[in-house]
């Protein structure tokens, strides 16, 4: 008899907790949610997210969904409810609370190939006590001293290897450039080596493996890659323990910096090397690339640069013929080079070498009419605003001019750790190749 009394009790508790859960959520204001569709049971529009589309425009995905449902709308893509958003306020909002409101929040697949430590995919303090024992290396001082140094020596090397009328790939000419930096710049790894050429190799194999589709089955590019990363990390740690059995002192490159003056665990720096190497190589190369390809179509912008570059090439001649010896370009050549600048910002505005980010919503969180639910996956389109006709005019075109009349306003920055790295690349690349 008690037992039934003791059930029929528990029932009823049960019953009281849910009737006073549902008056909850109906005095509960209901979320104003973005229009749109969230598409296939499980798949949702990943798939037609993710088609492949040229890099100066937005996709048709995009397209379609703006036009139908404005700048702000629902979807669900990579597993997860998500808020796309196109809007240059609401992306600027999500930027400007990161941390506060908004979290990275890259797919598992990511994670699972770059690192649980990568830099990519760490939040909170990890992140932020990451990203400043790197900026401590890269200080604007080493920027000054050795960055340009080492950019200015490879720039020649690649160039040297180029032959009159012969014909090459930019591609393939940017991504041996950038990678021999960064090998060099984090590892103090010499071009043409064989242990530099064997991790390019498996770096290659890696990098097809973190674009290819997330599927751990023998044969597939993603098995591959892990593979190939494997071998990376047991290269970097055999780099690492030879420095602490030599006890090298030399801070010349950021694997021995960040060895002596940092308390990470050995599988943290792992992490963080191939993450930065990953970050340096790809935005770069791909950066340099894209300009190549938008200058050949626009002869005023090469003459221009052209004529900048003459200008301090012959100042430089005159030091040169006074002194006897040979000169640098320097961090005030890299000044003057305004014009240069503007190329670099028209670039990276049309190419969108980051088109969106991954965000996560750590809170509630109402932006104008519109509720982003608390878990949600956020995603600001970078590449969205960049060709935005609202906040640029023809933005289609290449019109490296625009930024000498007009203040960035609007414009969102690319985030990129490798920024500065990016602009002293583009530095001696234009010098050597215009000049």
């Amino acid at each position: 008899m008690w037992d039934n009394l003791g059930v029929e009790f528990t029932l009823f508790l049960v019953c009281l907790s849910l009737i006073f859960l549902n008056l909850c959520k109906r005095k509960q204001k209901p979320l104003n949610l973005p229009p749109g569709s969230m598409g296939w049971p499980f798949l949702g529009e990943t798939i037609a997210y993710l088609k492949p589309y040229t890099a100066n425009t937005i996709g048709e995905f995009m397209e379609q969904h703006i036009s139908r449902y404005g700048k702000i709308y629902k979807s669900h893509l990579f597993g997860e409810p998500t808020i796309v958003s196109a809007d240059a306020g609401l992306n600027r909002f999500i930027l400007q609370n990161e941390g506060k409101l908004f979290e990275c929040s890259y797919p598992r697949s990511i994670g699972g190939i770059l690192g649980k430590w990568s830099m990519l995919v760490l939040v909170g303090e990890m992140h932020r006590d990451m990203r400043i024992i790197s900026l401590n290396f890269l200080s604007n001082s080493r920027l000054k001293t050795h960055l340009l140094r080492e950019v200015e020596k490879h720039t020649l090397l690649v160039l040297s290897k180029w032959t009159h009328n012969s014909v090459i790939s930019a591609q393939d000419e940017s991504k041996k450039f950038t990678f021999n930096l960064m090998a060099e710049h984090i590892m103090s790894l010499e071009p043409g080596k064989p242990e530099t050429e064997q991790l390019k190799r498996e770096y290659i194999t890696f990098m097809k493996g973190v674009v290819s589709a997330p599927l751990n089955f023998p044969g597939t590019a993603y098995r591959r890659a892990l593979q190939s990363r494997s071998i990376i990390l047991r290269f970097i740690e055999r780099k690492m323990e030879e420095r602490i059995e030599k006890k090298v002192e030399e801070e010349d490159d950021l694997l021995g910096w960040v060895v002596k003056n940092s308390d990470l665990s050995k599988e943290q720096i792992l992490d963080l090397v191939l993450s930065l190497l990953f970050a340096g190589h790809e935005t770069s190369s791909v950066a340099i690339s894209l300009a190549i390809y938008f200058l050949q179509a626009c002869p005023s912008a090469v003459q221009q640069l052209r004529e900048e570059h003459i200008e301090i090439a012959m100042a430089k001649r005159e030091t040169q013929t006074e002194t006897g010896e040979a000169v640098e370009l320097s961090w005030d050549d890299y000044k003057k080079m305004e014009f240069t600048q503007c190329v670099i910002s028209e670039t990276l505005r049309l190419g969108n070498v980051v088109r969106f980010l991954h965000r996560k919503a750590l809170k509630d969180v109402r932006y104008k009419e519109y509720d982003i639910p608390c878990g949600w996956k956020v995603l600001p389109v970078i590449a969205a605003v960049h060709l935005d006709p609202t906040l640029y005019e023809q933005p289609w075109h290449f019109n490296p001019w625009r930024w000498q009349v007009r203040l960035s306003l609007h414009i969102l920055p690319l985030f990129c750790f490798f920024l500065s790295i990016l602009y002293s690349i583009f530095f001696f690349f234009f010098f050597f190749f215009f000049f």
